[in-house]
């Protein structure tokens, strides 16, 4: 047996666990991160990387990659609702490709298609950037102890079958729904266990535009005399698609020929096409009751499960390694105090169990036609049924605008009772899903505004606190940053002159976090700056300093 030591094991290196080593790795953390697969991704559970998830990307300087994944971006990005790709269209939300989308006014990035087949091995060069970071493939955890000084776990090499112990001071598991390190916790899951019984197939066919008469879509919903039976995903923009047989809570096993039958209903001809994989998986809602213990933690799909109807899954993940991140860092460096790690749970669990709640509802509104009663006409081939299908399309099409639009879900959270943050007693924002009004309100996220043409006030956050003073005559944070210095925190200060940037942030003084959050906020300096410090870093519980 050989024994090794890092500051965090990682266990499950998905997009979640990839995400957490790189940030760790960006903050000169080592970590340890093992996966009992081989690093290939043969079902992309998600293609959509989040607006927020974006702003990230640009501060790991990784954006590019992303957009050159394997994507096409210069595929276009509508939505389609059809009886089959050669019968009726209802309806359409129309959306540039992702070379052609425009930023929006709340942000220096946009949302990218960028499936997980392609996103994995980005955000795995990311992680290997970073020499203190090291991933291990064929590596299951086989079991773990927790001290009150750290972790020691033992994993296995699936190929040989040979152990290693690890000692890490902290053990994070982003090994998925099933996971391992969630059971061995006892953290039950709370919400519905199924939604629905769904069937997921990836198949090739090259120019499958040319076998139907709809304009291209990324996406198609399958909408026939049962209801919304099923969906169409372009998964590269060129020649494989995903394909799905969405069922109700009822357990079924579909054989590859149903499946088939299914896939030439759906484009409404027979044709040719590859099989690629099949994967039968079970939709669900769920939220851990507990976000983990003093020094092991769940992320990701480990700690919440959702339907992928608005694309959130991923991208809460992503918050969570973030989140998680520099807390860790903060409390190896020796800054951090004991309520740091604490706030995990505090503020990001309410953050998942909002957005599962919001993908099974827009779950419920994809499949609205199910238990809506249509009228006889609605598949005939006649004016009447031609004057039924633009009222029902119309219909479907509003409602489905909340899945579409939903900038609010992706930089609209808020961190409320935290106690990390300082409040200032101004009212919590309206929670909203399809629209976002940027605020530096304490646990929001920080506002994006341009100080140069390629340069966000985003750009200023990372690895410090960041005190941004807004214009010369603005006080000099002098306080701040000596409290900041006296407790070891790491701390920048930034005078931003731009009077867009200091109407957005609608204070002379905002201090800003490490993951990019606001923290606190006035027009002079606090009369305590070193109890604010001992708050913002975890020392300081509901005002008493440690």
């Amino acid at each position: 047996m050989t024994h090794k030591t890092t500051s965090v094991l990682i266990v499950g290196a998905g997009p979640i666990g990839l995400a957490l080593a790189g940030d760790l790795g960006f903050r000169g953390q080592s970590c340890i991160l093992v996966d009992k697969g081989d690093g290939g991704v043969y079902q992309p559970k998600m293609d959509m990387v989040g607006i927020r998830t974006m702003e990230y990307c640009r501060r790991w300087g990784i954006v590019d990659w992303v957009e050159d994944a394997g994507y096409n971006r210069e595929y276009t990005q509508d939505c389609a609702w059809v009886t089959s790709l050669n019968g009726h269209e209802f309806g359409r939300e129309e959306f540039p490709s992702p070379k052609d989308e425009k930023c929006p006014p709340q942000s220096p990035q946009h949302r990218e298609r960028c499936p997980q087949n392609f996103f994995d091995p980005v955000l795995r060069r990311f992680a290997q950037k970073s020499p203190s970071v090291q991933i291990s493939y064929h590596t299951e955890l086989v079991d773990f102890t927790e001290t009150d000084s750290g972790v020691l776990a033992t994993v296995r090499d699936t190929n040989t079958g040979e152990t290693t112990t690890i000692a890490a001071n902290y053990l994070v598991g982003t090994d998925g729904g099933a996971s391992t390190v969630r059971h061995k916790l006892g953290i039950k899951m709370e919400g519905e266990s199924v939604l629905t019984y769904t069937t997921n197939v990836i198949f090739r066919c090259e120019g499958l535009e040319n076998l139907h008469n709809k304009k291209p879509a990324y996406r198609y919903i399958f909408i026939g005399p049962e209801g919304t039976w099923a969906t169409l995903v372009a998964i590269n923009g060129r020649d494989q698609w995903r394909f799905s047989l969405v069922g109700d809570e009822t357990m079924q096993t579909v054989t590859e020929a149903e499946i088939r039958k299914a896939i030439v209903r759906a484009v409404g001809r027979e044709f040719d096409f590859e099989i690629m994989s099949m994967l039968p998986w079970v939709r669900r809602q769920l939220v851990a009751e507990s976000y983990g213990t003093r020094r092991v933690f769940l992320a990701g799909d480990s700690a919440h499960l959702t339907s992928p109807t608005g694309g959130f899954g991923m991208n809460t993940g992503i918050q969570d390694a973030v989140n998680l991140s520099w807390k860790l860092a903060a409390c190896l460096e020796g800054w951090g105090g004991p309520c740091l790690l604490e706030s995990y749970e505090i503020e990001q669990r309410p953050v998942a169990v909002r957005n599962v709640e919001e993908s099974t509802g827009n779950l419920k509104r994809m499949l609205n036609p199910r238990i809506t009663k249509q009228p006889k006409e609605l598949f005939a081939s006649t004016p009447e049924g031609e004057k039924v299908r633009k009222q029902f399309g119309d219909d479907y099409t509003e409602m489905m605008k909340r899945e579409w639009f939903s900038i609010g879900i992706h930089l609209g959270y808020v961190y409320e009772n935290s106690p990390i943050i300082v409040p200032d007693g101004t009212p919590r924002p309206q929670d909203t899903v399809q629209t976002y009004s940027p605020t530096s309100r304490p646990g929001s996220r920080a506002p994006h505004a341009w100080l140069e043409p390629d340069v966000s006030t985003l750009d200023h956050f990372g690895k410090h606190f960041v005190l941004l003073r807004f214009g010369d005559n603005a006080p000099k944070g002098d306080r701040l940053a000596a409290a900041a210095k006296e407790r070891n925190v790491p701390f920048r200060i930034e005078t931003i002159k731009s009077t867009e940037a200091r109407d957005l942030y609608e204070r002379e003084l905002v201090l800003v976090r490490p993951d990019g959050q606001s923290v606190w906020r006035g027009d002079q300096e606090p009369d305590d700056p070193l109890r604010v410090i001992d708050i913002v870093r975890g020392a300081s519980l509901h005002g008493v300093s440690d």
